[in-house]
């Protein structure tokens, strides 16, 4: 089995094509780096120690589910429920703008489209991604067959009764809804402490954010008849969620590519300057949240954006134009970090920028780039695929970008806020169908080995 710096790698089943590093960026244990410059000698030897599960074994556990492919791993019915359902939503989303269609829904139809993205689309993508990561995190059984089935349900059941709301009452609408992120948090939580990857529970309490976030998403629309405050802490908390887990996976995965490309220059490793940007990051969105006054909210905000560029700088990104599927990565992050400056400047001007504004940078450019870039490489990768971003993926993405653009540069351009609106969904939902179509195979048949 490969080895680095004496230590075997714990891995669940992996296409022999990537890479032990590439893999190993999905777990969010601590490991010893294998950076330039050596890494930590004394975990290595103790880790060395350890009993790790082979391949072999991990493989043979993984293939007990002899049912459809669809169920076999996490990332599989998500990322197809969450790209069906961008599309679904999307769709008819700039017909209830206008006022064409009423849906059935209790809620503010702005309030169910942003419900709907955040913690519909963007719940599914979580649970895709989570739930492919822990077995890496624990050397357990991934979830499979029919509990992956039951969660799926639950997740589909959650989009019915926001939709049919109107009729059985916000309450029963909810229960409903709010049981996924809830069972999912849980999940996740019972894993990693099963697998003894404690260190992982952070990821878990995450996701119990968001599921407050909702739960008071659906209090607060049925005391206040909109949920403004629950909206903006569940994109705070998918933002934060992607500031934890992309600064993992942009620089490894970057480091991996430059490495086999025998490029000198690589990201610099995750430090405590890193961990003192995320604090300092978590709490400009607390103060965003809450519409802090905005000689507190602005300056915090600008802190966070200039710390994130910051790292990001770090990433070697520049360097990554040969690869799409890393440079994707980069492009993500960058609206993310953005989104704190176009944040801070609706705070201090919002006469000139609006909240909508800010709110889609991170929505579109950042949520919608970064999941899109990690759901179309954790499947290349964890169906057999060569990991190569595709001109068929490369289009997704431009597309993507095209749609964040059109709907952020209507809030400057009012009188054409229509046709920018049409433009922006249209780039939406070409991203999503592409993406649907294109990684149809992979998500629902067998890796080929």
């Amino acid at each position: 089995m490969p080895r680095q710096d004496g230590v075997q790698f714990s891995v669940s089943w992996i296409n022999e094509r990537n890479t032990w590093a590439e893999h190993r960026a999905y777990s969010f244990v601590r490991r010893p780096r294998v950076w330039p410059g050596g890494g930590d000698r004394e975990q290595a030897e103790r880790m060395a120690r350890e009993p790790q599960p082979s391949i072999e074994r991990t493989a043979a556990r993984q293939r007990r589910w002899s049912g459809p492919a669809l169920w076999s791993r996490g990332f599989r019915p998500f990322f197809l429920a969450a790209g069906l359902w961008a599309i679904i939503a999307i769709v008819v989303w700039p017909f209830v703008f206008i006022g064409a269609i009423a849906l059935p829904t209790r809620f503010a139809a702005v309030d169910w489209h942003v419900h709907e993205m955040l913690f519909g689309y963007g719940a599914a993508v979580i649970a895709g991604f989570l739930l492919t990561a822990v077995p890496n995190w624990t050397g357990r059984l991934p979830v499979a067959g029919y509990p992956l089935m039951a969660l799926a349900a639950i997740w589909v059941a959650g989009r019915v009764a926001v939709m049919v709301s109107g009729s059985i009452g916000w309450a029963a609408a909810a229960v409903v809804d709010c049981a996924f992120l809830v069972a999912l948090a849980a999940l996740i939580a019972r894993e990693v402490v099963e697998g003894k990857a404690t260190r992982n529970l952070k990821v878990a309490a995450v996701v119990l954010v968001l599921a407050g976030a909702n739960v008071g998403f659906h209090v607060e629309a049925a005391m206040l008849g909109t949920a403004a405050v629950s909206i903006r802490a569940g994109l705070a908390g998918i933002v934060f969620l992607i500031l934890l887990i992309g600064g993992r996976v942009v620089p490894s995965f970057t480091h991996n590519w430059l490495a086999r490309q025998g490029v000198a220059e690589r990201p610099v490793p995750l430090n405590r300057a890193d961990a003192a940007v995320m604090v300092l990051s978590g709490v400009a969105l607390i103060a965003w949240i809450v519409e802090a006054p905005w000689f507190v909210a602005a300056p915090l905000l600008v802190a966070g954006g200039i710390g994130n560029f910051w790292r990001l700088a770090r990433w070697q990104g520049v360097r990554t134009f040969g690869d799409r599927l890393v440079l994707v990565l980069h492009a993500g992050f960058f609206f993310v970090a953005l989104g704190f400056l176009f944040a801070s400047a609706q705070a201090f001007r919002p006469d000139l920028v609006t909240a909508a504004a800010a709110v889609h940078v991170w929505a579109i450019g950042g949520i919608g780039t970064m999941t899109l870039a990690m759901m179309t490489r954790v499947t290349l990768g964890h169906s057999g695929r060569v990991l190569v971003a595709s001109p068929g993926t490369q289009a997704v993405y431009a597309a993507v970008l095209i749609a964040a653009t059109a709907r952020v540069g209507l809030e400057f351009l009012p009188a054409y806020t229509i046709e920018l609106l049409f433009v922006a969904a249209a780039g939406w939902v070409a991203a999503f169908v592409g993406f649907v179509i294109l990684y149809w195979s992979a998500l629902t048949e067998r890796p080929p080995f």
